[in-house]
């Protein structure tokens, strides 16, 4: 996910703001409302309507009133150049029912001016998915990719990431197929081998604790895993390095 790509919730106030940006973000009501102008349009923003901004786009905004918006932000290649032209043709959003479930949803789940990681991580593809249905599904893989790099040895199961994606298992496995030429398993393994691999090269932590850490249920278990990509154990492989070094 570029790592643009955010929900954050943002209250505003009376004084009028002018300014743009260049990526695309969404204003989604949760209590209150506002007026705004956008690209020169104005129009009200509340409980049954949203607002879509185009990237480069000049807007205000005005809320006298106590107020609490959901913002998406994102990259064009979130969500399509098709659905960006088609959305800011008409940027007021009308919320559909489903749409407003998920507002509400994210409304009761929200700590105070905060969002749990979770309940983000969660929501965020739906919010995309129900702006633009047809958004690149790559776009969407490399925003999971990125996500997985970042903690290579968490619990990544086939299922978790086509949950993440919202596809079947299958679909999943076509997809790594057809933008990797790999399968989810390889692919998450060889991340897992790049980063222990660099951690023995540049770090002190004991071979048990990196084998953990990585993903792997024990010290054995890597060990094997070390012995079929490199034919060196971590520990050959660690003082070979060094020696390098």
């Amino acid at each position: 996910m570029p790592s643009l790509t955010a929900l954050s919730l943002r209250s505003y106030g009376p004084d009028a703001f002018t300014h743009a940006h260049d990526h695309v973000q969404v204003v989604l009501p949760l209590a209150g409302g506002m007026e705004m102008d956008v690209g020169g349009r104005g129009g009200a923003v509340d409980l049954v309507r949203g607002a879509f901004v185009a990237p480069g786009t000049a807007h205000t905004q005005v809320a006298p009133q106590p107020n609490c918006f959901l913002i998406l932000d994102c990259g064009l290649e979130d969500i399509g150049a098709d659905a960006c032209e088609r959305l800011a043709g008409q940027p007021w959003l009308g919320l559909p029912p489903a749409l407003r479930h998920l507002l509400d949803y994210i409304d009761l789940r929200r700590t105070g001016s905060a969002l749990p990681v979770a309940l983000t991580r969660h929501c965020l593809p739906l919010l995309i998915q129900h702006l633009a249905p047809d958004a690149p599904i790559a776009a969407r893989l490399r925003r999971l990719l990125q996500r997985i790099e970042a903690a290579p040895g968490a619990a990544w199961p086939v299922e978790r990431m086509a949950a993440e994606l919202h596809i079947s298992s299958s679909r999943l496995h076509a997809l790594f197929k057809r933008e990797l030429d790999t399968s989810p398993q390889a692919w998450l393994a060889e991340l897992r081998l790049r980063h222990v691999m660099d951690a023995l090269a540049s770090t002190h932590t004991p071979v048990a604790t990196l084998a953990i850490e990585g993903g792997w249920s024990d010290q054995t278990t890597l060990t094997r895993a070390m012995r079929r990509a490199t034919g060196q154990t971590p520990a050959a492989f660690r003082r070979a390095r060094r020696a390098m070094q």
